[in-house]
């Protein structure tokens, strides 16, 4: 058995992953980078994009997260996230509806902060778009 090192997946509302792993692949600010047991520590935040959970030498899961942090340790990996949804259940109705009620709140905001945040949900969801099976 491949050593492993412990998984965990935060969202707001819930645990959605926690389990050991192989190895984790993290969508940081800086760039996508590979968690493995023994990890030198780590903090990094989080872009919009893809963490891809690997076991059997191959990627066993997938989701996509809107954002977030990442602490990693020599034997753990947690990850907080904003918003998470497994990959398989990205369909193009969902992003696409998703995609209508972001341009509509950014269309009627009335405050910068309004503005900000239709803005990004605008942006998570043309991310999202990029990994919607065609």
């Amino acid at each position: 058995m491949a050593a492993t090192l412990h998984l965990e997946v935060v969202s707001l509302e819930r645990l959605l992953v926690s389990e050991p792993v192989e190895m984790v692949v993290v969508p940081g600010t800086e760039g996508y980078f590979g968690v493995l047991p023994q990890h030198m520590l780590l903090l990094s935040t989080l872009r919009p994009g893809v963490i891809d959970v690997y076991n059997g030498g191959a990627i066993a899961e997938r989701y996509f997260v809107t954002g977030g942090f990442a602490e990693v340790t020599g034997s753990s990996c947690t990850v907080l996230v904003d918003e998470a949804l497994p990959l398989a259940t990205l369909t193009r109705a969902f992003v696409t509806e998703r995609a209508a009620k972001a341009k509509s709140l950014l269309d009627a905001a009335n405050t910068d902060e309004d503005r900000r945040r239709a803005a990004t949900m605008v942006a998570h969801a043309q991310v999202m778009e990029t990994y919607v099976a065609a």
